[in-house]
């Protein structure tokens, strides 16, 4: 338990923030029940739609110098709760509606309906960027030709060869944002295919940003500071947790359109997956379960499929973060098997 007591006390904060939040507004006791319950219901979606993140986030950070770890668990979790749930959609609203932040944030709090309205319009740009992103984290993890563990053993085999095609990873992923065009109406068309290259530059200068600063050949002088870690690393892990949050806060105004009440709830299941990111690093979770990083890729897979599809398609939250979990089920499952079939 030692790994969340600061994230319980975040969330006790949260909930008696929440709970003046839903007396200022409402102005009862029923306003302020129905607050925390909304802000209690968002966290569990939250860490449902997130937890195959931790896991990732952990198979990177067991490599990391301890300087790098702390930096991405302290200050790295406060843009991904702040940053990434509150300062992310506003600023895309700003860009949008031609509106400073500020005017945004005066926006959500005194007419919550048109800034959501606002936002969802452009639920297939924020979709697209972010499926296309968490696409190439899956599909380089999967045919990643130096991978010598293979959960489903027969299709990763074969798949694995085709890492030793340079950029292989990135036409698939281009041919996915041409087809995903046909899921939206000519008007939309541009800004989308603009939108699915950003996130495959995005994704592509991170991974550039990284290699430079990691190189030992290079010109650059770095220190040992990033030799395990690095500002590319750390700038990687905090796109994937804003590609992952992206569908979180879309998910959010399905349930409320009021700004504070996501971020609250939104940032109690960020804490946890921080502590949920701890706890796996510490305990080597990852070493004792062998396909568990490879079921939280195949859930950031589904979960990309499913930002594509929702450019046309309506998609519950609920099966979302669900497939997620039964990825990451069954690939303990199937650890646990491998592990009692060597005994």
């Amino acid at each position: 338990m030692k790994y969340f007591k600061f994230t319980f006390v975040f969330t006790l904060i949260s909930l008696l923030i929440a709970g003046w939040w839903g007396f200022k507004t409402g102005g009862d006791i029923k306003s302020v029940v129905n607050v925390i319950f909304i802000v209690i219901i968002l966290s569990i979606m939250e860490i449902s739609l997130s937890f195959d993140n931790a896991v990732v986030n952990a198979s990177i950070l067991k490599n990391w110098d301890e300087y790098w770890k702390k930096l991405f668990l302290t200050a790295g979790m406060f843009i991904a709760v702040f940053g990434m749930r509150l300062l992310f959609p506003l600023a895309i609203v700003s860009q949008t509606a031609d509106l400073s932040i500020v005017e945004v944030w005066n926006l959500a709090i005194d007419n919550p309906a048109e800034y959501s309205n606002k936002l969802i319009s452009h639920h297939a740009e924020i979709s697209v960027f972010g499926g296309m992103f968490l696409l190439l984290v899956f599909l380089n993890f999967l045919i990643d030709d130096e991978k010598d563990i293979h959960w489903i053993e027969v299709a990763e085999k074969k798949l694995m060869e085709l890492g030793k095609i340079n950029s292989i990873s990135i036409f698939v992923a281009l041919i996915a944002l041409l087809m995903s065009l046909m899921l939206v109406p000519v008007e939309q068309k541009l800004s989308v295919l603009l939108a699915g290259l950003l996130g495959v530059v995005t994704y592509v200068g991170v991974d550039i940003l990284g290699a430079v600063l990691k190189d030992k050949s290079s010109d650059f002088s770095v220190g040992d500071i990033v030799k395990k870690g690095s500002i590319g690393g750390f700038l990687y892990l905090e796109v994937l947790d804003a590609s992952f949050s992206l569908d979180g806060v879309i998910g959010a105004l399905a349930i409320t359109k009021d700004i504070v009440v996501i971020m609250l709830g939104l940032g109690i299941g960020a804490m946890f997956v921080r502590s949920l990111t701890i706890l796996l690093v510490e305990k080597d979770t990852l070493d004792e379960y062998k396909y568990l990083e490879h079921g939280a890729h195949y859930a950031i897979g589904a979960l990309a499929l499913i930002m594509i599809l929702s450019l046309k398609f309506h998609i519950s939250e609920l099966f979302t973060g669900t497939i997620g979990l039964v990825f990451i089920a069954l690939s303990i499952w199937s650890s646990i098997r491998h592990r009692r079939d060597k005994v």
